[in-house]
């Protein structure tokens, strides 16, 4: 199974490049929103539980939304593999992660990181502002909170895999079919090696 960490701060393109990935590689995107929103609606134990966290204004604790990837992870068991948008964001849910695929007999192949220098991405995000609608787009102060929240907060993940060997970077600036290639390019020698392993 191919389960790849797309990492990344607002801006860097996660989302266009994922989209692009999970076609070429034949993933199931496991995006934390999209999967809350889905139990949400599906009215499923774990989403009435987030949603009234979610309406009090709280985080959903690490353990429901390992609960809702585990529920996918089982749902698809033989999928050609995952790609993880937005989560883990710290230390503790990548351990989660680590313990619930171990679980079910798989792991994290690699995290990729898309790497993007601070300036640029406030660029990018007042640029999609102008044009998302999304409000902590359009406001620079917001962006620049963001961006370094990113940088404390979630840096120690990738240090946690770079641990296990588990880590690279693309370079994030570009054109987006120069960033993908560079991506493909991480991807088929992980998929080699792991064909060597076997």
């Amino acid at each position: 199974m191919l389960n790849i960490v797309l990492f990344g701060p607002p801006g860097a393109g996660k989302g266009t490049q994922s989209q692009k990935l999970i076609d070429k590689y034949n993933l199931i995107h496991l995006s934390t929103g999209d999967l809350l929103r889905s139990e949400i609606a599906a009215g499923t134990a774990l989403g009435l539980e987030a949603k009234k966290l979610m309406d009090n204004g709280i985080l959903v604790p690490d353990e429901v939304v390992i609960g809702m990837i585990e529920n996918k992870v089982k749902e698809h068991r033989h999928a050609a593999g995952f790609i993880f948008d937005g989560f883990p964001r710290t230390v503790p849910q990548a351990q989660g992660l680590d313990k619930l695929l171990q679980d079910n007999g798989t792991e994290i192949s690699c995290m990729i990181a898309l790497k993007v220098d601070d300036e640029e991405l406030t660029k990018r995000l007042l640029l999609r502002g102008q044009t998302s609608g999304r409000p902590d787009d359009q406001n620079e102060e917001l962006i620049r909170k963001r961006v370094e929240e990113y940088n404390t907060k979630t840096r120690p993940v990738a240090d946690y895999y770079a641990g296990q060997g588990k880590f690279c970077a693309v370079d994030g600036i570009g054109e987006i079919e120069e960033i993908f290639q560079a991506l493909c390019k991480q991807i088929d020698s992980l998929k080699e090696k792991q064909e060597e392993k076997k």
